[in-house]
């Protein structure tokens, strides 16, 4: 249950780091439905005068052609996006010069990835956001106007916000910077609750106000948040946490890879094991399980590497651009 003053001060809270007004021309290409298109597509630019261009779904060529006709200014997208733009060959075929920047929420985003985007289309940095329907959605940007935000942050805290790193282990205990634990928020944008689940409710929000998100995530000195992935999707290999958000990253960093999705499953050991789902470029016919698995085992500690590895069409995603595991898991 978000409240018209949850939702209003969320956008005054977003609107000093992501300034819009007359000229500026926005792509609305998510629902307005959920919460990021509500906010970021029609509330947050229409609040500021800036013009909204809505297409009825997202089909990469018409959402290139939108960009080049329409003279489009910015986007508010999701990491499925911003892989197309960095790497799908449709992007050389139409003019994206009107754009000044890009912005990419409701899912992680590799650093690797977010910088091959800028860099093919000669933009600043990727910034990213972060929050969840439950805050309205906002409590973390990387303002547009900071030239060199880090690599792989989702920003620093919007105003009237405030933040703890939880313990994964230890019920309450707050870590210190660069430990990885369970973000907690607490602010004017947190909802009322769930409609008719109060137990919910209260498993969500305790009783001094600060809602536990599920994600995991660190912070630096500086105070810019990194977020790892959701609790519940960590893989628990032998005591050791394995996040497939980061093997993820890993993958589409392969020149063979147009997209990839990490889950755990269970070998014959009954130990928790990342399994990957791959989709081969076009260009990619040859590559093989053998390919895929050598290549991450390079690059991780040994309890990360995939052990198993199923070539598809496409990744199922949710229209907010998040990965559909539970239908993975239900081919695996």
């Amino acid at each position: 249950m978000l409240t018209h003053r949850s939702i209003a001060t969320n956008l005054a809270q977003l609107a000093p780091t992501m300034p819009m007004g007359p000229g500026d021309r926005i792509l609305a290409v998510l629902p307005f439905f959920h919460i990021y298109g509500l906010t970021a597509l029609m509330n947050a630019p229409l609040r500021q005068g800036a013009t909204v261009v809505v297409l009825p779904r997202f089909d990469l060529h018409g959402f290139l052609a939108a960009i080049e006709k329409q003279r489009i200014t910015g986007l508010y997208v999701a990491p499925p996006i911003v892989l197309a733009l960095a790497k799908h060959p449709a992007v050389e075929g139409y003019d994206l010069s009107s754009l000044k920047y890009i912005i990419s929420a409701a899912a992680p985003l590799d650093a690797e990835l977010a910088s091959a985007c800028s860099r093919r289309l000669g933009l600043p940095p990727v910034c990213q956001a972060y929050g969840m329907t439950e805050l309205s959605p906002g409590t973390h940007v990387v303002p547009l106007a900071c030239e060199n935000p880090p690599p792989g942050s989702v920003g620093k805290l919007i105003a009237g916000t405030e933040m703890r790193i939880l313990s994964l282990d230890e019920p309450g205990k707050d870590l210190d910077v660069g430990e990885r634990g369970e973000i907690a928020i607490r602010g004017p944008q947190v909802m009322k609750g769930y409609l008719g689940r109060p137990d919910a409710t209260t498993a969500m929000i305790d009783e001094d106000g600060w809602l536990h998100t599920g994600d995991v995530g660190h912070v630096d000195a500086d105070g810019w948040l990194y977020v790892v992935d959701r609790v519940k999707e960590l893989i628990k290999y032998k005591g050791f946490q394995v996040a497939p958000a980061e093997l993820e990253a890993l993958l589409l960093a392969h020149p063979g890879i147009a997209d990839a999705a990490v889950i755990g499953v269970y070998d014959s050991d009954h130990n928790e094991v990342p399994h990957a789902y791959v989709v081969r470029q076009p260009t990619a016919t040859d590559l093989t399980e053998d390919d895929v698995i050598a290549y991450v085992a390079e690059r991780v500690a040994p309890y990360k590497k995939i052990r198993h590895v199923d070539f598809i069409e496409g990744v199922p995603r949710a229209t907010s651009g998040k990965i559909l595991r539970r239908e993975l898991r239900e081919r695996a």
